[in-house]
């Protein structure tokens, strides 16, 4: 749980990053959350206190091999928006 929670922090902080550079979300449920909310941090910020909400319900429940693979999935995302704000700074 803590990794995910970790994961969580880290494609915030990258979105965030995406962001200021102009960059527009991806997800469309986060874009939704974005475009709606009185702020976009504050719409970013929602869906990932869902998000650690999920990841709550996933540990408590048992489900740990999801939560195993959610933790995978978001590690990828981190290191492909990373590598994506290093190659975008580059250009």
């Amino acid at each position: 749980m803590l990794q995910y929670s970790y994961l969580q922090v880290l494609d915030f902080l990258t979105t965030i990053a995406f962001l200021l550079q102009g960059v527009k979300e991806g997800n469309p449920l986060v874009r939704f959350a974005i475009d709606y909310a009185p702020n976009p941090i504050t719409g970013l910020l929602a869906i990932k206190v869902a998000a650690i909400g999920l990841g709550i319900y996933c540990w408590r429940v048992g489900k740990l091999r999801l939560l195993g693979r959610m933790n995978i999935m978001f590690a990828v995302i981190v290191a492909w928006n990373l590598g994506a704000l290093i190659v975008g700074s580059v250009a």
